[in-house]
Order: C-alpha cells, then sequence, then structure tokens
C-alpha cells in the first residue's frame, strides 16, 4: 500500500511539472493584426461686434471631420484604409451662409513584402466634396462651378511602396488608371475638368501617380503631417502634371480639447489654369480612437533604431 501510494505521489508530481513546462513552453501572440488610429473633430469660431469703431460683422461657423487609417499588418502583408471627411461652414451677417470645409477622401491600398520596406502594391482611392461649389466665395446666387462627384477622381493602380515605419509612407504607381466624373448636368460642358464634349460625364487619362505622407513630431503636443501627390497622363500632354500638397499641423490642448492649421495647394490644368490654395483654422472638441499594436510599433521589429 506505501509503494501504492509511493507511485501515485511521483505520479502526481511528473504529472505537475509536466503542465508546468507545457504551460512555460506556449508562447501567446499579443500583436494586433488590425489597428485603428482615427480621429474626430468638431470645431467652432465666433465673432460678434457692438458700436466697434473698427468695423466688422457678427459671424459663427463650425467645421465637422473625421481621419481615420485602419491598418493590417501579419507577415508580409500590408494593408492599409484611409477615410478622411470633412465640412464646414460659416454664416456672416449681412453675407449669409458660406461653405469653408468640403473634403471626401477613401483610399486603400494592399502591398506583399519583398525586401526591407519596400511592398509590391496595388490600390485605389476616391476624392470628391458633398455639396454645390460657387463661384464669388461660395455664393449660393453666383454660378455653380462643383458639386459632389462633378468632379469626382477615382484612382486604380499598381506599383511599389516604400514604408520604413509608421511615420513615412511613399508610394509610386507606374500603371494608373484616373477617371474624372463629372455627374451633375449642370457642368457637362466641354472643357470643365477635361472632358471633350457637351455632356460626357467621364474622362479616363493613363500614367504615373506618386503619393507621399510624412509625420513629424515638431515638439510635444504639436505633430506635422504632410501629404504629396503627382500625376502625369502618358497619353495627353504628360508635362501638364496635377500637384498637389497638404499640411496639417495638430495642437493637442488636452485629451479632448485641440487646434488644427491646414494648408492645402492645388494645381490641375483641367480645373483652372492657375496655383489653387485653400487655409483653415480652428480649435474645438477633437476624439481619438487608438486600438491595437501594430506590428511595426513592437520593438523587436523596428530595425532601424538603433538598440
Amino acid at each position: 500500500m506505501k509503494k501504492f501510494l509511493l507511485l501515485v505521489a511521483i505520479s502526481m508530481q511528473f504529472f505537475v511539472n509536466a503542465q508546468d513546462i507545457k504551460k512555460d513552453s506556449i508562447v501567446v501572440d499579443t500583436v494586433k493584426h488590425w489597428s485603428v488610429l482615427g480621429k474626430n473633430t468638431l470645431m467652432f469660431n465666433q465673432a460678434a461686434f457692438s458700436n466697434w469703431v473698427g468695423g466688422g460683422a457678427n459671424n459663427v461657423g463650425w467645421l465637422a471631420g473625421i481621419d481615420y487609417n485602419l491598418t493590417y499588418e501579419k507577415d508580409k502583408d500590408l494593408w492599409e484604409n484611409i477615410i478622411i471627411m470633412g465640412y464646414g461652414q460659416n454664416n456672416t451677417k449681412g453675407v449669409g451662409t458660406r461653405k469653408t470645409q468640403d473634403v471626401l477622401n477613401i483610399s486603400t491600398n494592399y502591398g506583399r513584402q519583398f525586401s526591407k520596406s519596400w511592398y509590391i502594391s496595388s490600390g485605389a482611392s476616391l476624392q470628391s466634396q458633398f455639396s454645390a461649389g460657387y463661384e464669388d466665395g461660395n455664393n449660393p446666387e453666383a454660378k455653380k462651378i462643383s458639386n459632389f462627384m462633378a468632379p469626382g477622381y477615382f484612382n486604380m493602380g499598381l506599383g511599389v511602396t516604400y514604408r520604413p515605419d509608421d511615420n513615412l509612407t511613399v508610394t509610386l504607381r507606374p500603371v494608373n488608371a484616373r477617371w474624372t466624373f463629372v455627374l451633375d448636368p449642370d457642368l457637362q460642358k466641354a472643357g470643365n475638368y477635361g472632358l471633350k464634349a457637351d455632356g460626357d460625364s467621364s474622362l479616363l487619362q493613363f500614367g504615373f501617380l506618386g503619393n507621399a505622407v510624412y509625420k513629424i513630431k515638431l515638439m510635444e503636443n504639436i505633430n506635422l503631417t504632410n501629404t504629396a501627390s503627382v500625376f502625369s497622363n502618358y497619353l495627353d500632354h504628360p508635362d501638364r502634371l496635377v500637384l498637389a500638397y497638404g499640411a496639417v499641423v495638430n495642437l493637442k490642448i488636452n485629451k479632448y480639447i485641440s487646434s488644427n492649421i491646414t494648408v492645402d495647394v492645388l494645381y490641375d490644368h483641367n480645373q483652372i489654369q492657375k496655383t489653387q490654395l485653400k487655409q483653415t483654422l480652428g480649435i474645438g472638441i477633437a476624439y481619438t480612437v487608438n486600438n491595437g499594436v501594430k506590428r511595426s510599433d513592437r520593438k523587436d521589429n523596428q530595425w532601424w533604431i538603433k538598440k
């Protein structure tokens, strides 16, 4: 009986040790392959005057927007999706309501890694606006010059992506189709946004597209995001480049309050043969969503950082 109890005790001890070894040998992968980084903003501006000799008109304005980046990273796969939407208005006494911001930008890009930081990639993007735009400072009584999907730009192409870290992404597509849509019948006139004839609703171009995003931390709670793109049409006047640059300076005041300064510069011969410039400034409520740890955020994967 004693020998039997001794044998049971030894067996139990062996079983417990085996379980401990088994638990220790299991490596749990805590990396989340999907990551979501998003920012929701609601900005306000206001001015009031009473017997002010310097002059001025009472006005109030608002600006709402979302900026989301949804990224999937696993092994050699990289899939990045960007959603940017923004709309704003300003009401000035004696003038009325005018649109101050109108942005719709959605893009997706999938890459398969073939070297450090380099990916064979393909992707698509859509750019447009939500409501009609008018001459004379967006005066609804003036001539209409744009509308939802008038113009709208859809790009789809194949190329390579360079992405050494989350702060820099460069995509080069020597094979890229670019469709310009003008779905508002009032704007389907020959020459508008490159249309060849009255009644045309779209224009197809084929050429080279380059995109770049570069993020910089200027100082604590102040960040700068730069975006740039260039398109050249192989089929017609490849020297007429479509150039775009955007800068967003975000000043974080606290967890929920922040200020944004944006600057956009655009040149597109098919729109207007002049350089276009837009600048906005706002302060208000901002809520950030940050869910998930990217593979590239792990220190053991950041080969460009000296250990």
